[in-house]
């Protein structure tokens, strides 16, 4: 955040889409960084930037690229547009540290809601674990080989860190603090969206990232439990 505004630095190789978003969001109050390629996103980052809203497709550094590496020191939202809307898209752009997706062509209202609702979700939820700091004397989730730490949002398997998106950490922390808790697709929607579901594959394709980042088999899953034909679970 720079002089009270939120920052979104916004990336696609045209430069319409750049003007249009940058107008949209700097109509909402946003301050707004542009980038034309994964290149130039990495050169602008910073810890004051709140949230990253990448094209897929760009020349020199894909959107894809750049979000691997943004990961590796910076925590904020990032969101995808692509023209792709297949799951194993979905799952590529998860994978690589997506908070959220949206598929061209896209209205601008789509882009307003997404950004607010993101936003708003990331600064509730550190908000809430700020002021519940001092009274917590465990800063911790342990369950089987796994620690989540509610301080640092990371997470070890045994010796090894596991990298997580703000999205995948949140529903990891809600199965683990709420153990043998059935959770539909539209309650976890609900729970860290705070709104209702949006009919999409959403939550399935964060399930499965998430099941393969802990190294969980599907089949035959140690962490993530599911209930057919009712939702998922930690037991």
């Amino acid at each position: 955040m720079r002089e009270g505004k939120n920052v979104i630095l916004v990336a696609d190789d045209e430069k319409e889409i750049r003007d249009i978003l940058g107008l949209l969001l700097e109509g909402e109050g946003y301050l707004v960084l542009k980038a034309q390629n994964g290149e130039e996103v990495l050169e602008q980052a910073d810890s004051e930037v709140d949230l990253y809203l990448l094209d897929v497709d760009m020349p020199q550094m894909t959107g894809f690229a750049a979000a691997a590496k943004l990961r590796k020191t910076y925590l904020a939202p990032i969101i995808f547009l692509t023209a792709y809307s297949g799951e194993s898209d979905k799952v590529m752009g998860f994978s690589v540290g997506a908070d959220d997706y949206i598929v061209k062509p896209f209205s601008n209202m789509e882009v307003l809601l997404r950004v607010r609702a993101l936003l708003r979700r990331t600064q509730q939820y550190t908000s809430v674990k700020a002021q519940k700091e001092p009274e917590i004397s465990d800063t911790q989730l342990r369950y089987k080989d796994l620690v989540l730490d509610l301080e640092e949002q990371s997470v070890k398997k045994g010796d090894q860190v596991i990298v997580l998106t703000y999205t995948e950490f949140r529903i990891l922390e809600l199965f683990l603090s709420h153990r043998k808790k059935i959770y539909s697709v539209e309650n976890i929607y609900q729970s860290i969206w705070e709104e209702d579901a949006v009919g999409d594959s959403t939550i399935m394709v964060h399930i499965k990232n998430l099941r393969k980042k802990l190294g969980d088999n599907s089949k035959n899953p140690q962490y993530i439990k599911t209930a057919w034909g009712k939702g998922y679970y930690a037991d």
